[in-house]
């Protein structure tokens, strides 16, 4: 059996493939690191991940980074729970969300309003680049609030989708964006699917809440 080692962050966007880990049935070794307190900062985790990033899943000797690849990961480890889409449609349905909301609503628009600096060098722009950033982020809740229910995201079961759309809405409930009043079917889908198993290990691991 492959030997699986996963480094996160509570509460970052590492918390969607940690769920995938529980909901995978994979045994795994967590590797807890702040990032508030510069820990995916250290030498010692940039011989692991150059980008100084998390999160990373290490399968034996292999590294893999980025969400979207992670999950893909674990979804091989355990193809019988379809984490990427049961069906052919359904796969294609799952990438199209992953890519969306790790190009658009995470690197562009969280990153915005997170790391205004990676986008322009002029501190006194910063305001304007993360209340664009806001912008983008409430149009995006918005596209979600329109393509989801009160189930998951894509077809009768959890996928990847699921876990990150809920790392987008404590974010969202995080940032003043008033996600029970304006996203209501969001929040609905958020509420059934936070009483997953996987989801319940996860986020208990990480000592966090909705």
């Amino acid at each position: 059996m492959v030997n699986i080692n996963f480094w996160f962050s509570p509460g970052s966007c590492s918390l969607a493939p940690h769920v995938l880990l529980h909901a995978a049935q994979l045994p795994f070794t967590p590797h807890a690191l702040s990032i508030s307190r510069q820990g995916t900062q250290s030498d010692d985790f940039a011989r692991i991940n150059p980008k100084r990033r998390v999160p990373v899943l290490a399968l034996d000797d292999e590294i893999i980074t980025e969400v979207p690849a992670i999950a893909a990961a674990i979804a091989q480890l355990a193809p019988q729970q379809g984490l990427m889409g049961k069906t052919p449609f359904d796969q294609l349905r799952v990438l199209e969300w992953m890519c969306w909301l790790s190009g658009e609503l995470h690197g562009q628009c969280f990153g915005g309003l997170f790391r205004p600096e990676r986008f322009i060098s002029d501190a006194s722009q910063f305001g304007a680049i993360q209340q664009k950033a806001r912008e983008r982020i409430a149009d995006c809740f918005s596209a979600i609030e329109n393509n989801v229910s009160s189930g998951f995201a894509v077809g009768d079961a959890l996928t990847a989708v699921d876990p990150y759309l809920l790392v987008f809405y404590r974010w969202g409930s995080r940032n003043a964006f008033a996600m029970a009043e304006r996203y209501p079917r969001f929040t609905a889908c958020i509420h059934g699917m936070v009483k997953h198993p996987a989801i319940v290990k996860a986020m208990a691991d990480e000592g966090i809440s909705l």
